[in-house]
């Protein structure tokens, strides 16, 4: 036998090296065997994934092998697969396996190899301990988590139905055999999967292997996911294997030594063994409710952070350590907790309670009552006992809870001594020091947190530094890079999530790399909040000194893509608005020493925010060597800093001093109860602004303070008297105003006198100032205080720059209030101290883990260290508990009020809604002007803007109180810059009052005020002014509405060779005016534009798979054609892409995009929009875990007035129900979809489903996947189980399930052939789902008919069989002849297949008769041109109708637009009196024409026609047309034949009517139709279009829309007009030549 030269690396378990690592060592493995141990069969088990993949080359090298032996004796070999999954761990299997192998006459001395992951090891291992008593085996693990889990120990197991391994024996393999290349054709998963184990094994037993996993995860990932080395076989031996080789499979080594030393000591599980459940404890439960969507190894990662935080909380473990362990679990590409995407994106997500997790424990055999059994790390490496420890449901629960109920004080320990974490102000900036800088820096009480944590990983990401542990975590060691930095491999987009202090100091940062192997760039982004926060001061200071920085997205914000370039960062001169963050001076200042030219940076736009920050970072630079100077003017320091050209020379360490911000909560806990509290690490030298606090707010307050230099102690006063601060400016410590806030709300003694700023504010009133910044922090902060103390019974006010809170007594406080605490750690830990106030009731802090951002231990500080009882909480599914209460429905006549920027266009739109609604416009400058006299330009230049605030406010109470019904009121842009006029407007829409917030370009508002000089400068930059009322608009609307609408529209005219072809002419502003009407009637509930669903008729919504809608695109030219027969269109806003191609990896799209493109969309057609965001999981291309952008997202469909949003039911339900709380007039579809076929329609996991998305959905939506044509039946029996719910959306994807779609009645989805993709495997178009229900029966052919003499050249067949072909619809349109109404035409409308007919002359009034209903409007105009059969309760019904006016009325509207500046008082006329006139006058009225003028040759047949109208219709006939008693008409209908009417540019001796074009001479235009279809261009429709303003419609567009409106009354759909039209105007153009 030759052998193959391989390293091997051996392990020995139970005193043998039994166990053999290394790579590519099939070869060995065969040696070894054949070798040691000696057999007359060998036998090796794989499964079915496997076998393609090895068993060729187990089965070669055994086969040459065994052919090497002499031939006496020759053992066999045999293989055989299995199925792969647990399913296959069975006892049905095992048998099967035993019978195999008897009936192969395998005996004892069988050597059995089992080659696969951890099923197979745990079957084949027990079917070995089993066979003839047992035999030998070998284990050949393939995954990373059976080679260090699994396959050493010797454990072995089945599965039963009541629980996994519960059958099973100890029998040691003979050997294990580790062979790492086969870890490459490993899914990634797989092997991550793996990875928890490796990462459990160090963190229980060897910090330095753990050190290792942390530094080496790009090395361990690649040698396994990088180029793969099957046929090299390179790492076989030690000269071939790469140094990433190298470390896998040390660390896969070490993990299995780890595992083999225990197992050794106690191999059959009575103590130490228990020491690698570490993270199972939890990790088993969270599995038994998550598997198989979740890998055990990914349960398992969980379960360790969480039994790290249960050490945590006892005192065990170190925050340090917890970090550690979370950040390398997270590098390694594993979840850290139960919000990760894997689990939300489950609808089983929704069993992961508390308590049904704890009930799963107390099944595990090692627990026992209210004790759980959890391995507890003491450190690194090290457990807190050599077994697992007893711990209480109690402290588990209050781990695992969402929430924790912080209870009354007063503390446990009445003098509390802590120090607080590392600043996370100092910690970035330290970071950024240490990587520029030269040199290693030992960084001590560096924050572990989420903000370090995505520092440290950009700065990795762009090589620019290297960072390792000592000291067990407490030391961070970083070797700078002296400020060489390169892109992110790949152009891997740097997550930075809502860590702003990151974002702002990395976007300078970011300047400074230089391109690097064909990479040139780099991308910052962060999550929804962070894509709100503003940067744009910074990227413009940037950008003018030379820097090149694009928004990805909105304007203003994250995400940035930022040039490298060799030039680098060129500095001299930057100028830098710093009136909002002291961040962006502080980003720059970091950065300024690496300039090619020397920085003089001057700061402007006003005051400066946060001036300690500043200088903290300047004290930071000189202690990394560089000098800020900053320049003295006038004996004073200037906003000006001169910073020197060099590199930071690092220091050899650094202690970072603890957070001032966070010591405000424990010093304002002691000023609370009465206690006394002690921070070490923070005293008077502190750099921090916040330090402060202790003097400047609680001493003024009542508390003693004593500060040394590096200490603080705080002694709060009794109970209940802590005084009111009066005023305080907080400018200097921003991020403190939470605390003092919440302190506030309980101080009610009256404030020192010299602290009032005047005699009207009340004594127990704390106002502070300077901190308007805090509106664009982790939330508007400002806001969030206000609402969550008013919880409490607090009562707020909110200023300018600040806010006021009117202190009450402790008992006062309302009882039951849960804190919301919009994801920001400063609200969570400010209300920790309310919550603690003694003699109050204590409350839910909801959001509990956000305090991660930058003290992690909080809540386990504040029991054991403090002395506050806390408890975990399980938050609530009713709505009592919910985060927002629904918006009240307002009343339909509610007045609407229109905020927006100056130019936004908010008159305009408005008088657009009114004329809709019927509505009077009231415009606030108008009343302005009524109440004062004088003009807001000439008020502000005479008496300035502040008095002008006052007076605006004065106006707006007034319009409230007198004109809040029926009005649409259009407010001045500015109306949100006062605090008070901002809860008048927020206090009319949290009542219901709707109130629409007008948005549109910046750029077009800036051309459109340059040319508009009627309003009063604003004395400063009006994006400034947009930035920051943006999110005042913002938040008070409860509507948004997208201005498209630019410009005079222009008309757009026949063709002077009188082509016609398209659409009728109508002005390009007509679909957004149309939209206008639309949105307005849906906001105020007049008209919501809902479908019915109920109906007999089946519905379909259109999917648009457009990725931009905004561009042109082959199927937006063909829209009409795209909508036609659909009842609704789907904007499936994942698919959206503004690059125009449809996206290929997941992705949010940006809001302000997506309000654009749904703005388009809506311009294009009325027609209902179902909303869609569809994730990965359901289908669609949003990131699972983007929740927030998501339903940010969703939140714009509700406010932009679409009719439907599509709720996904995989959300938390307290989540789905605030969204729901939200939806105004919206209705939800709340849906469930399954693309895996394993939903089955007769489980009870579906009815599951269903029962959560009735819950939450007016409309429910299940989507399963047909693995059979059966499933479809089995989906019509789900619906006719649950018919009797709310409408209900059901079908099967996948070609199996196209039949589904053809039996569902209810908004079925469709595609159409035009578009560039369906957005589902199996959908059809609207005309293969009618085909297909006339082949089930479903669709029965209709028989249509014109009626009439003479007919034979009637373009009606041509309209609706050209309409039915296009839809898919089965029926047939053709042409009966007659010269009276005979018994012929009884018999065709009274046969079962009639569908409908047209009626033309002589049969409109003899048809009458034969029809069983006449409408009001045939009545009145006296002939019936189309029949309609109507089916109710099994009896058909014959009404007869008129489309003529129809027909009209839509020309009307079509032609008309608001630049025709049409009002109450406009007139219209109708030329001739013959048949048509009458739908022509008819017509006018419906229109809204107050007044008809009518003109005939013939008088008297005039005054018939005035006579048989009712007298409302104010027909007033003329005598002459040149000249009107009133108004000119801006409408105008031709009755008269072509060849009866003549011009001055037509003339003709033989027409009736002459037509002067003073007729036309209307100013702002109207519309002419023409009814008469000969010759191509009338002389009346020559005159209109000669005519400037007016439009002229001929009459074939008459008889085109009449049709449409017949064939829409006789199917139900909407007809295919451009089709018809195209088809139609071709064969007319035919016929005129």
């Amino acid at each position: 036998m030759v052998r193959t030269e391989t390293t091997i690396d051996k392990v020995s378990i139970l005193g043998s090296e039994s166990i053999h690592c290394g790579f590519h060592l099939i070869p060995y493995i065969v040696q070894t065997v054949l070798s040691t141990l000696s057999s007359s069969t060998y036998v090796l088990f794989t499964d079915t994934h496997l076998a393609p993949i090895y068993l060729e080359a187990f089965e070669s090298a055994f086969q040459a092998a065994i052919q090497d032996l002499p031939e006496e004796g020759r053992p066999r070999w045999l293989t055989q697969t299995i199925a792969p999954g647990e399913q296959s761990k069975s006892r049905e299997t095992k048998a099967s396996l035993e019978d195999w192998m008897l009936s192969h006459r395998c005996t004892r001395d069988t050597v059995v190899l089992a080659l696969g992951g951890g099923v197979i090891g745990d079957l084949v291992g027990f079917v070995s301990a089993n066979f003839m008593r047992g035999v030998r085996y070998c284990q050949i693990p393939t995954t990373l988590l059976a080679m260090v889990d699994s396959a050493v120990g010797g454990k072995t197991a089945i599965d039963t139905p009541l629980g996994k391994n519960l059958i099973g024996a100890f029998h040691q393999p003979s050997y294990v055999f580790i062979d790492a290349s086969f870890l490459e054709t490993l899914p990634r998963r797989e092997f991550v999967n793996g990875m928890a184990e490796v990462v459990k094994t160090a963190a229980i037993w060897d910090e330095a292997e753990f050190a290792k996993l942390e530094s080496g995860v790009a090395e361990i990932h690649s040698a396994v996911l990088g180029d793969s080395t099957r046929k090299t076989c390179a790492g076989r031996t030690l000269e071939t294997r790469s140094a990433a080789q190298s470390l896998l499979l040390s660390v896969i080594r070490a993990s299995i030594a780890t595992k083999a030393h225990i197992v050794t000591i106690d191999e059959k599980e009575t103590g130490l063994r228990n020491l690698v459940n570490f993270g199972h404890t939890i990790g088993h439960a969270i599995e038994a409710i998550v598997t198989p969507d979740v890998l055990h190894g990914e349960c398992v990662a969980v379960g360790m952070v969480l039994e790290a935080e249960v050490a945590r909380s006892l005192g065990a473990l170190g925050n340090a350590a917890v970090g550690r362990l979370a950040r390398c679990i997270k590098a390694h590409g594993l979840p850290i907790s139960l919000d990760d995407p894997l689990f939300t994106k489950l609808a089983k997500s929704e069993r992961l309670k508390v308590e049904t997790l704890l009930d799963i424990m107390r099944v595990d055999k090692k627990n026992s009552g209210n004790v759980k059994k959890i391995v507890l790390l003491s450190r690194i490496g090290k457990t807190l006992e050599e077994r697992a420890t007893g711990v209480q449901d109690d402290v588990i629960a209050r781990t695992l809870s969402p929430a924790v109920k912080v209870n009354p004080g007063p503390p446990s320990n009445t003098h509390f001594k802590l120090a607080t974490p590392g600043s996370k102000s100092i910690s970035n900036r330290a970071l950024v020091l240490a990587a520029l800088g030269n040199g290693v820096c030992k960084l001590g009480n560096l924050l572990h947190s989420d903000d370090t944590q995505v520092m440290m990983s950009a700065l990795v990401e762009m090589k620019g530094a290297d960072f390792t542990w000592e000291d067990n975590g407490e030391t961070l060691v970083v070797k700078g890079t002296g400020g060489k930095l390169s892109p992110p491999l790949a152009n891997k987009e740097l997550y930075l999530g809502n860590a702003g202090t990151a974002s702002r100091f990395l976007t300078t940062v970011c300047a400074l790399v230089q391109p690097e192997n064909g990479l040139t760039h780099t991308i910052i982004t962060g999550n929804a909040r962070m894509k709100q926060r503003p940067i744009g001061p910074l990227v413009d200071a940037l950008t003018a000194n030379g820097s090149s920085l694009e928004y990805q997205e909105t304007v203003g914000c994250l995400p940035l893509k930022i040039a490298a370039t060799t030039d680098g960062f060129k500095g001299g001169k930057i100028q830098l608005a710093a009136s909002v963050s002291s961040q962006y001076v502080s980003s720059i200042l970091l950065c300024a020493p690496y300039a090619r030219e020397e920085v003089l940076l001057e700061l402007t736009g006003g005051i400066v925010i946060s001036q300690p920050y500043i200088d903290l970072t300047i004290a930071m630079m000189a202690e990394f060597g560089v000098q800020v100077e900053r320049l003295v003017v006038d004996g004073k320091p200037s906003d000006s800093y001169r910073i020197p050209q060099g590199t930071y020379t690092n220091p050899s360490t650094y202690n970072i001093e603890s957070d001032a911000s966070s010591a405000t909560y424990p010093l304002a806990m002691a000023a609370i109860t009465g206690t006394t509290c002690t921070i070490h690490n923070i005293g008077s030298n502190s750099l921090q602004g916040d330090a402060r606090f202790a003097k400047d707010v609680l001493e003024p307050m009542g508390c003693t303070v004593v500060q040394t230099a590096t200490e603080t102690t705080v002694t709060g006063p009794p109970v209940g008297q802590l005084r009111a601060l009066g005023f305080i400016d907080m400018e200097p410590m921003t991020d403190a105003f939470l605390t003092a806030s919440a302190l506030a709300a309980v101080a009610s003694l009256p404030a020192l006198p010299e602290r009032l700023q005047d005699a009207q504010q009340p004594t127990n009133s704390t106002r502070i100032g300077g901190i308007a910044n805090q509106r664009v922090k982790e939330c508007n902060r400002i806001d969030a205080m206000r609402t969550q103390l008013a919880k409490f019974g607090v009562e707020t006010n909110e200023l300018e720059d600040g806010i006021e809170v009117l202190g009450i007594r402790p008992d006062q406080l309302r009882t039951g209030a849960s804190v919301h605490c919009f994801d920001d750690h400063r609200v969570a830990m400010a209300f920790s101290v309310l919550a603690a106030c003694p003699g109050a009731h204590g409350a839910i802090i909801e959001e509990k883990r956000c305090v991660e951002k930058t003290w992690p231990s909080w809540w386990d500080d504040l029991s054991r260290k403090i002395g506050i009882t806390i408890s975990g909480v399980e938050l609530s599914d009713s709505p009592v508990a919910s985060t927002s209460q629904p918006i009240p429905r307002h009343s339909t006549d509610a007045s609407i009020f229109i905020l927006g920027m100056r130019g936004a266009g908010k008159t305009h739109i408005g008088k657009i809604g009114a004329a809709a609604l019927g509505w009077p416009v009231l415009d606030a400058d108008d009343m302005f002007l009524t109440e004062t006299g004088e003009t807001a330009k000439e008020y502000v230049n005479a008496r300035g803007w502040p008095a002008f605030r006052v007076e605006e406010t004065t106006i707006l109470k007034k319009i409230i109180a007198e004109k809040s019904k029926g009005y649409i009121i259009s407010l001045g842009g500015g109306v949100v810059e006062t605090p008070e006029n901002r809860e008048l407007l927020k206090a009319y829409g949290h009542g219901g009052g709707p109130i629409v917030h007008i948005i549109r370009d910046i750029d077009e508002i800036l051309a459109y005020l340059n040319s508009e000089p009627t309003r009063p400068s604003l004395g400063e930059d009006l994006r400034d002014i947009y930035v920051r009322r943006r999110p005042w608009f913002h938040e008070l609307s409860n509507f948004e509405f997208v201005n498209l609408i630019s410009g005079k529209p222009k008309v757009v005219k026949t063709l002077a060779n009188g082509d016609i072809h398209g659409p009728p002419p109508i002005s390009t502003t007509k679909g957004a005016e149309d939209e206008v009407a639309r949105f307005f009637r849906f906001m105020t509930g007049v008209d919501t534009n809902h479908v019915n669903l109920e109906g007999s008729q089946p519905t379909y919504f259109l999917c648009l798979t457009l990725p931009l809608l905004t561009a042109p695109h082959p199927s937006l030219d063909a829209f009409d054609e795209l909508i036609a027969g659909v009842d609704a269109l789907e904007l499936r806003v994942d698919l959206l892409s503004p690059d125009g191609r449809l996206p290929t990896t997941p992705t949010v799209p940006d809001v302000a995009f997506v309000a654009t493109q749904l703005a388009s969309l809506r311009q294009r057609s009325t027609l209902p929009i179902v909303f869609t965001v569809r994730t990965v999981s359901q289908g669609g291309m949003c990131p699972d875990e983007a929740k927030d952008a998501i339903f940010e997202l969703m939140e714009l469909g509700v406010k932009s007035g679409c009719e439907y949003v599509d709720l996904e039911a995989r959300w938390s339900t307290r989540r789905m129900r605030d969204f729901v709380n939200k939806k105004q007039t919206t209705k939800i579809i709340c849906s469930w979809h399954d693309h895996s076929g394993a939903l089955q329609w007769e489980s009870e996991e579906v009815v599951e489903r269903y029962k959560t998305a009735c819950e939450f959905g007016d409309v429910v939506k299940i989507v399963a996947k047909a693995n059979s044509l059966l499933d479809n039946l089995a989906m019509l029996r789900f619906r006719e189980t649950f018919k009797d719910g709310p409408p209900l959306m059901t079908m099967n994807v996948g070609p199996e399930g196209r039949l589904s779609r053809i039996l569902s009645p209810v908004f079925g989805p469709v595609t159409h052939p035009a578009l560039p993709a369906s957005s589902a495997p199996g959908q059809l178009s609207f005309a293969q789902v009618q085909t297909g229900l006339h082949l089930v029966g479903r669709l029965p052919a209709k028989k249509f008919y014109l009626f009439g003499q003479p007919i034979a050249h009637s373009k009606s067949p041509l309209i609706h069989n050209t309409g039915f072909q296009t839809l898919g619809l089965p029926h047939v349109y053709g042409l009966h002849e007659s010269a009276t109404v005979d018994e012929s035409i009884r018999e065709l409308i009274r046969a079962p297949d009639f569908g409908g007919a047209s009626v033309t002359i002589p049969h409109k009034l003899e048809i009458m008769p034969l029809l069983d209903e006449i409408s009001s409007h045939a009545k009145l105009i006296g002939a019936v041109n189309t029949i309609i059969p109507i089916t109710k309760d099994g009896e058909t019904k014959l009404l007869g109708d008129n489309t003529d006016w129809l027909g009209l009325r839509e020309l009307i509207a079509k032609g008309l637009s608001s630049e025709n500046d049409r009002t109450d008082a406009s007139t219209s006329l109708v030329l001739g009196a013959g048949g048509t006139c009458r739908a022509a006058v008819y017509t006018l009225h419906q229109a809204g024409f107050k007044t008809i003028y009518l003109f005939n040759r013939t008088r008297p047949n005039a005054d018939k026609i005035v006579a048989s109208f009712p007298a409302e219709y104010n027909i007033i006939p003329l005598t002459s047309l040149d000249e009107f008693p009133g108004e000119l008409p801006i409408a105008v209908i031709s009755t008269i034949p072509a060849q009866g009417t003549a011009t001055e540019f037509c003339p003709n001796p033989d027409a009736g009517v002459f037509v002067p074009k003073s007729v036309l001479a209307r100013a702002a235009g109207g519309v002419l139709i023409d009814v008469a279809y000969k010759p191509k261009i009338t002389p009346l429709i020559d005159l209109a279009e000669r005519t400037e303003g007016w439009t002229g419609v001929p009459g074939i567009q008459m008889l085109l829309e009449q049709g449409y409106k017949q064939a829409e009354f006789w199917t139900g759909r909407r007809p295919p007009k451009t089709v018809i039209s195209d088809v139609v105007l071709t064969a007319y153009d035919r016929d005129m030549k």
